[in-house]
């Protein structure tokens, strides 16, 4: 998939708002509107732009406590264990990485005793051999 210059830095004004008028981004883009419009159908079209999400206010977040899971899971128990974690909605985000640990979730939960359940029914789950977390303190970056 290839996208031009102007096509990322559509896509990074629709990462700030997804909601922005056509005209808005025209504007900022300093192209037409009909342009801008076809832009966006052409990179729905070829899958650049699969969607158009919610994004949450720093204000509601910091009321969460949100951590890191690191998790170390047996042979062949990949299908297994991502299954389970999806099934657990206060998962924001599973990661499969390399290294030490085999996936790493982000979970958010209302409070440091949810926040703790969560980890150990994560450290529970058939297939996970280890866990470990670290508590987000803050978001210095969030694109």
């Amino acid at each position: 998939m290839q996208v031009s210059t102007k096509d990322q830095e559509l896509l990074a004004l629709l990462g700030e708002n997804a909601r922005m008028p056509v005209a808005t981004l025209a504007r900022r883009l300093g192209l037409s509107r009909t342009t801008v419009q076809a832009r966006l159908e052409r990179l729905e079209r070829d899958g650049v732009i699969s969607g158009y999400g919610l994004k949450l206010s720093d204000a509601y977040l910091s009321g969460l406590v949100r951590a890191h899971v690191l998790i170390t899971i047996a042979p062949k128990s990949l299908s297994a264990v991502t299954g389970e974690l999806a099934a657990i909605r206060e998962v924001t985000t599973l990661h499969s990485v390399n290294g030490p640990f085999d996936l790493i979730a982000v979970i958010a939960a209302a409070s440091i005793a949810e926040l703790d359940r969560l980890i150990d029914r994560i450290g529970e789950l058939a297939g996970v051999e280890r866990t470990l977390s670290s508590i987000i303190l803050s978001t210095r970056i969030s694109r």
